[in-house]
Order: C-alpha cells, then sequence, then structure tokens
C-alpha cells in the first residue's frame, strides 16, 4: 500500500509506475456470482466440464470480471489522506489481451498519466491500468480508468 497525504503529491509522477496492487485468486464461485448478477451464462465460464474440454482447458473469467476488479486493485494499492472521496469517472480504452483461467492470481500496475484539475479543488486522473496473470507472459487487460477524487 502507497499511502499520499494530498492529491497535489502525485503530480511529479505522472507518467510513471505509481504502485502495483496485491495478488487476487479468481474462484469459480466467483465467476458464477458474476455470471448471476449480470446474466452472462455462457459454457466457457460456468459450465466446468464443457469447459475443460474447451479452447482454453478450463473454465475462464469474464472480461468485464476482470474489469471490475480495478476498484479494489485501487483499494489495496493507493490511499490519499487528504481525501473525503474519490469516484469512479469512467475508461477511455479497454483490452482484453489473454484468458484467465478459474484459479489464476492477478494484480494490476498502475501507471499515471494524467492529473488534471477539476471543480470543487479536486484531480481527475487518468491511470494506465495493466493486469497481469501470474506466470502469463502477456497481461490479461489494459484499460484506461479515470477517477476523480476530492480533498
Amino acid at each position: 500500500m502507497k499511502t499520499f497525504q494530498t492529491l497535489s503529491e502525485l503530480l511529479p509522477l505522472i507518467g510513471q509506475e505509481v504502485v502495483v496492487s496485491d495478488w487476487i485468486t479468481i474462484t469459480q464461485e466467483q465467476v458464477n456470482l458474476f455470471a448471476q448478477a449480470t446474466g452472462d451464462h455462457q459454457w466457457i465460464h460456468v459450465d466446468v466440464e464443457r469447459a475443460k474440454a474447451g479452447p482454453f482447458g478450463a473454465p475462464i473469467a469474464h472480461g468485464f470480471l476482470t474489469l471490475s476488479l480495478l476498484p479494489r486493485f485501487f483499494e489495496s494499492s493507493l490511499h490519499i489522506e487528504q481525501t473525503r472521496m474519490g469516484v469512479n469517472y469512467g475508461l477511455n480504452k479497454v483490452r482484453f489481451i489473454a484468458p484467465v483461467p478459474v484459479g489464476s492470481r492477478l494484480r494490476a500496475r498502475m501507471k499515471l498519466l494524467a492529473c488534471d484539475p477539476i471543480d470543487n479543488q479536486g484531480m481527475q486522473m487518468t491511470w494506465e491500468v495493466t493486469t497481469e496473470r501470474e506466470g502469463a507472459s502477456k497481461p490479461v487487460c489494459i484499460a484506461e480508468s479515470i477517477a476523480r477524487h476530492y480533498p
């Protein structure tokens, strides 16, 4: 966990990798609950036996499940003391580069791309979030995430 006192402490870090999250293990239960919440019950995610015979040899997490872990990655790696709230403002780009087999461990590397002042003395931050799977040669997801924080 990297802690900053103020939003302005992040300004000199633009263009740099600022934090790396903790590892998260993807379980079949998470995949099933995500399928239930979203209505996406494609067999490659939820039918374990059929997925074993599929193209990846096991069930895989939904791409959007992987993407939905971004807040958890940030929560485990970055804290700004003098802020009263932060909100997700959206995404610029998202790519699902490789599958995430159930049982995989994921973590994210966060590179700060921009910090722009906004109303109420807030800061809009654009992050390049590269989610990697332990032992894999390429990332599973790369996304530009935009967050707004207010002191």
